[in-house]
């Protein structure tokens, strides 16, 4: 790693209407870095990274680049001066080539104002070439899968000769293969000199991948510390402020009556006669690769996809689960994968969401009940300890942990007996996934039952009194949790014993 500052970023500060979302933030990065940003949501992180990349003016602070300082007035100016971003939510156009999509807006042109694609096919193949990737200037980027269009999207930030790359949560969409690949990538960039500024609430990534990670906290720098002289729990207490006795802090409750059993569920090749069942107090762990088969059993338990054949009973009554309107009467809640897409509607504000899927329970006739609505609101937010301004806030503006917490305050208004919850701590901090468990644990001592689809193993390992590991469409076995480890988890769900 070169030693030369490259970046330096100081006394940063920046102020919304009411929040003061950045307070005297330093940050720096040296040339051939790979620097780790880390944070609980809401800590200001993508905040300091939308003042450096041009989004955000600051509003107090100054900006060094090779030791000059510098004014960045919006992202051409930011991209001009080196700096790239690839953000969390891929921005690319499905339907154009790769060179298409790593050019656009800027494609070499020819006389009379013709693009010139032989150049851009050819500097597109030699950007491609340095990132030791198969894909080609032709492809569609429909065509590739979530990993290879990361790879796009990092050789469009080499086509600006980016020296300063920041990665946000690069790996939330990726296998285990693809998140290898752009490891070896990321460190091939380091070593060519580009500082990269890398953003995941992945601990193990950070240690395996890091030289220096800055921890930030409540929109205030809280210190930086040098990856391999530094020890998790010293990473969580700068994070949060306090000490985390357990990272899953599972409560063995008393567990009761079986709840939900499935027998037979087929559907197509993506489920192979799914049985098992689930007793009151149950956390009920899913494993498996991609593709084996979990999130398309959460969508048949809860009605979105119909059934070859199969039953499903809740409370040994066997229910005619058609919609998901069935699901939700039978006593199912789905906590989806995509909280953005489809658990939340962004646009509108918490309590709505709180409230959307209990609105004909609070209604007499053609009107709701504004009374129970807020009362409904205001226990699931107190309950939760749901951070925000008011019932009123637009759920886009939370943070991931309390968007988060929104769904599952959506769901427990329905008074589910069975809750689905399908990847529920993706994207999210490691404080607020501890907070997420803490309510798992309180729905579980209430009874409820919850099935857990997780691709962390550690979480399913931490979280689960038994595991289903899924292979292929089935069930390839049940370990329980005394039995369990990340070995046999993975041998089953790789098709072996």
């Amino acid at each position: 790693m070169q030693s030369k500052c490259l970046l330096q970023m100081t006394g940063i500060c920046k102020s919304f209407p009411g929040v003061k979302a950045l307070d005297q933030v330093d940050f720096s990065i040296k040339r051939g870095e790979i620097h780790a940003l880390l944070g609980e949501n809401g800590a200001g992180k993508s905040t300091l990274m939308k003042v450096l990349s041009g989004v955000y003016k600051k509003d107090a602070g100054e900006i060094f680049i090779d030791g000059n300082s510098v004014e960045i007035h919006g992202p051409r100016e930011a991209q001009k001066m080196g700096i790239g971003i690839i953000h969390q939510e891929l921005n690319l156009v499905p339907e154009l080539t790769v060179m298409e999509n790593i050019f656009l807006g800027r494609e070499p042109q020819k006389l009379f104002g013709f693009v010139d694609k032989d150049k851009m096919r050819k500097e597109s193949f030699e950007i491609l070439k340095r990132l030791g990737t198969e894909i080609q200037p032709d492809d569609i980027i429909s065509d590739l899968s979530i990993g290879m269009q990361q790879m796009v999207e990092i050789a469009k930030a080499l086509s600006y000769e980016t020296r300063i790359l920041i990665m946000d949560e690069p790996t939330a969409a990726l296998t285990e293969r693809e998140s290898e690949h752009l490891f070896k990538i990321v460190r091939q960039l380091a070593a060519s000199g580009v500082g990269i500024i890398y953003i995941s609430h992945r601990m193990e990534e950070l240690f395996a991948l890091s030289d220096r990670i800055t921890v930030m906290r409540d929109g205030a720098y809280a210190g930086t510390v040098v990856t391999k002289e530094t020890q998790f729990d010293d990473l969580i207490k700068l994070m949060v402020g306090r000490e985390l006795t357990e990272r899953y802090p599972r409560k063995i409750t008393d567990i009761g009556n079986e709840v939900l059993n499935v027998k037979g569920l087929c559907r197509g090749d993506s489920l192979r006669d799914i049985s098992f069942s689930v007793k009151a107090g149950e956390i009920v762990g899913v494993a498996g690769l991609m593709g084996a088969g979990r999130t398309e059993l959460a969508r048949a338990i809860f009605g979105i996809d119909p059934l070859d054949k199969g039953t499903i009973s809740v409370d040994k009554a066997e229910q005619r689960i058609r919609s998901c309107q069935d699901a939700i009467q039978a006593g199912i809640g789905l906590i989806t994968e995509d909280r953005k897409h489809q658990g939340l509607v962004l646009p509108m504000s918490v309590g709505d969401n709180i409230s959307l899927a209990v609105l004909g329970e609070l209604s007499k006739g053609s009107f709701i009940s504004g009374k129970r609505r807020m009362e409904l609101i205001h226990k699931q937010i107190d309950d939760l300890k749901i951070k925000t301004p008011s019932e009123a806030q637009i759920v886009r503006n939370l943070s991931g942990g309390n968007q988060q917490k929104v769904v599952i305050a959506k769901w427990l208004s329905t008074k589910p007996r069975v809750l689905i919850m399908d990847e529920p701590t993706r994207g999210v901090d490691i404080g607020a996934k501890v907070e997420i468990y803490n309510i798992m644990n309180m729905l579980a001592a209430s009874g409820v039952v919850i099935l857990m689809i997780s691709s962390e193993l550690p979480e399913v390992l931490g979280m689960s009194d038994r595991i289903l590991v899924m292979c292929r469409g089935r069930v390839a076995t049940e370990l329980a949790r005394e039995e369990a480890t990340q070995e046999k988890i993975m041998a089953y769900a790789a098709g072996g014993n």
